[in-house]
């Protein structure tokens, strides 16, 4: 089984606080996090620490945090043929502040200027794809390439790349923030039929299997013509950063891997509530075996 990950590369720095920080005020802390994240790359790492035969597609910088990224890439073992170096490209940097007590996350991205395609063709034969709307032009050419493929959207940003690439993909998994927006409304857990609106307004226009993840909430969808709310499980959270590409990186696994949709969504969202309970995006992604062994305790 081939997957091949296109997206954006980002360089997290993480600090963990028991308060958010006051102004104007020092504080001295533990420790800190450092590692690679984005969400078709941390989709990718997930798949490569699980065992796929996994090829990353990203533009980083030629700079200290794109060797850092090589070196996480490397490490767990992925395919970095198409992780391309561009000269006087900034890598994206975060800096993450993680309020531990409430599981709460304030982002600070500095990003340059959006890169559509790879300089190179992407040519390798892919099972199943993971993409999340960066780099769009070699989006569009993987999932051309490969049309019998798995696909899958990471829809976190709404926009008209996005809108295309969602009309070509298996399995649009997307934000409740995304589909609000597309829909011009708003989700109300509490009252099915607003899901039931903004996912058939979704399903008409991008005609595929439509998934919206409702954070703490589970995940809603249809399976075998009938709307479901696909609960997660309860956790105590210490920081969010990374759980919704865990999530897609899990699902595109589980969905690749013949589970049928409640399951992988089921076992996607145990991944992700597995990942809130630790610090980091990458340093969160627990290990296949334990996702299983949370299914089905001995």
């Amino acid at each position: 089984m081939k997957a091949v990950c296109v997206g954006h590369s980002t360089f997290d720095m993480t600090i963990p606080m028991k308060e958010y920080p006051v102004e104007n005020t020092k504080y001295r802390l533990e420790y800190h996090i450092e590692c690679g994240g984005g969400p078709a790359s941390n989709g990718a790492y997930l798949l490569a620490k699980w065992g796929m035969d996994t090829t990353i597609c990203s533009v980083i910088g030629d700079d200290f945090y794109a060797d850092r990224i090589i070196e996480d890439f490397r490490g767990i073992g992925a395919d970095i043929t198409y992780l391309e170096k561009a000269p006087n490209h900034m890598t994206t940097s975060s800096f993450i502040i993680t309020n531990t007590a409430t599981g709460s996350r304030t982002i600070l991205s500095s990003k340059d200027k959006a890169i559509r395609k790879l300089s190179q063709p992407v040519t390798i034969p892919a099972d199943v794809i993971l993409i999340d709307g960066e780099h769009p032009e070699t989006a569009h050419e993987v999932l051309d390439n490969n049309p019998n493929a798995i696909s899958v959207l990471d829809a976190g940003r709404l926009n008209d790349d996005t809108k295309e690439l969602g009309k070509k993909v298996t399995y649009l998994v997307c934000s409740k923030d995304f589909a609000e927006e597309f829909a011009s409304e708003k989700a109300d857990v509490n009252n099915i039929n607003t899901l039931i609106n903004i996912y058939q307004k979704l399903k008409d226009f991008f005609n595929t299997n439509i998934i919206i993840t409702l954070e703490a909430n589970g995940s809603f969808t249809m399976i075998n013509n009938e709307y479901k709310i696909i609960p997660s499980i309860k956790v105590k959270s210490i920081d969010s950063t990374g759980a919704g590409d865990i999530f897609h990186g899990a699902f595109t696994y589980f969905i690749s891997n013949n589970y049928d949709l409640e399951r992988a969504i089921r076992l996607a969202s145990i991944t992700g509530a597995i990942s809130v309970t630790r610090v980091g995006s990458r340093n969160s992604i627990p290990q296949l075996q334990e996702v299983l062994d949370y299914e089905n305790p001995i």
